[in-house]
């Protein structure tokens, strides 16, 4: 009977939930202040630059628009295609305007959020896979010396699904007419910001 109690669900859930929040912790300790540099420091690459947040959050409003499978397709081809061109920046291999390249994902991935575009998944995935090369550079040509590279990519892969999470999340609305014009509103930001990233990056 006590071992029944102790096995009860709700405790076995609470127990990994806490298990599973102290864990990086006990993983930081025992590892090389470089390794966990490196995970740590990707992590909070994508989120440290607003051209990278929008666009990102954007492809998660849209593949929301686009509905089943692009709601999912989506945030895991951006991943991979950016850890793509991660390794081409880590190894040195130049992708000339990578700058511009990142604030013109923002301008068209808001576009397409604030026109509703519907285009076939194959299509999409292509636009998501080809912006996601130029962010996934910049994040690797970015990595600080002494770190390991691939935690780093690591790091940056997960916030980065983060970020699409957080896009999916609130695209959620979009089952509602308000919400409908409250995420083509927020297309219409994405897009606006876009604009001013790439005003500054060719002048």
């Amino acid at each position: 009977m006590k071992v029944e109690r102790c096995l009860h669900p709700g405790r076995v859930l609470l127990a990994t939930l806490v298990l599973a929040s102290v864990w990086p912790l006990l993983a930081w300790g025992h590892v090389e202040s470089g390794q966990a540099g490196g995970f740590l420091s990707g992590l909070s690459h994508p989120v440290s630059g607003l051209d990278h947040v929008i666009a990102m959050v954007a492809v998660g409003l849209w593949g929301a628009q686009l509905g089943m499978p692009a709601l999912w397709v989506l945030p895991v081809a951006f991943p991979m295609m950016m850890a793509f061109g991660g390794m081409l920046g880590l190894v040195g291999i130049p992708l000339p305007g990578v700058e511009a390249g990142i604030a013109v994902s923002a301008v068209v991935l808001g576009a397409l959020v604030l026109g509703q575009v519907r285009l076939p998944l194959v299509a999409a995935v292509g636009v998501v896979a080809l912006f996601a090369v130029f962010h996934g550079h910049a994040h690797g040509t970015e990595l600080t010396p002494g770190q390991n590279a691939m935690l780093y990519s690591l790091g940056f892969v997960i916030a980065t699904g983060l970020l699409h999470a957080t896009g999916i999340a609130t695209g959620l609305i979009n089952r509602w007419d308000l919400g409908r014009q409250a995420l083509r509103g927020a297309g219409a930001l994405v897009m606006v910001g876009g604009l001013y990233f790439l005003w500054s990056a060719v002048r």
